[in-house]
């Protein structure tokens, strides 16, 4: 590899389960070996906005995401450089914002719902992990997260699940399941399915390293 970060690019619909998959698989590795990417904190502001408006408000389209500069920050990292981003609130207006600090590794992790429609981050990408989740799981759990965590009434989630999520996984994700070296199936809860996966994983790109690195 000579010495060339080797870039996992993880892409999974909302509910198919991707934040534990990624919380599991960065457990594998010492903070110095591994560094993550979200698509998450690459999202272009979209000002403060009142109940109603954030519910018809469709941040599931590519053109929310400032894809450029996120493409321009998995670069920097290539050639070594710390990244320094801006953590996305949500729309938040009462939360802290966080000035995050992305340290270069070998292995980095690209993540997010479009990075295989974005032809530039794709052609980086060096693996290829497709998430994937029955629908009835999938907006299972995001009816719980988005309940939970952000406080969404149930038809809120539901409206935006059956006019904004849905329409665009099978629009802009779907299409590149085939292009993807590894699909895991997750409608599975319980965690030792994928910590097992996760784990299977990290191990073949350790010794894959050590080969290469002699």
């Amino acid at each position: 590899m000579n010495n060339k970060p080797f870039i996992i690019g993880i892409a999974g619909g909302s509910g198919s389960g991707k934040t534990f998959f990624l919380n599991c698989f960065l457990h594998h590795f010492k903070n110095d070996e591994i560094t993550l990417v979200s698509q998450d904190d690459y999202y272009i502001p979209a000002g403060e906005m009142t109940a109603e408006e954030n519910k018809l408000y469709n941040f599931d389209l590519p053109t929310t995401i400032d894809h450029e500069q996120f493409s321009v920050d998995i670069k920097k990292l290539l050639k070594g450089e710390v990244v320094y981003k801006k953590e996305y609130n949500f729309n938040n207006p009462l939360a802290v914002v966080k000035i995050l600090e992305i340290n270069p590794a070998p292995i980095i992790i690209v993540e997010g719902l479009f990075i295989l429609h974005f032809k530039e981050i794709m052609s980086l990408l060096d693996h290829k992990i497709f998430i994937e989740a029955e629908e009835h799981v999938a907006l299972d759990r995001r009816i719980k997260r988005d309940g939970m965590e952000r406080g969404y009434p149930e038809d809120d989630v539901l409206f935006k699940w059956h006019n904004h999520v849905m329409p665009s996984y099978k629009e802009f994700l779907l299409p590149y399941k085939e292009d993807c070296h590894q699909v895991i199936v997750n409608n599975n809860n319980t965690p030792d399915h994928i910590i097992s996966i996760t784990e299977k994983i990290a191990e073949d790109l350790k010794v894959k390293f050590c080969k290469e690195r002699g």
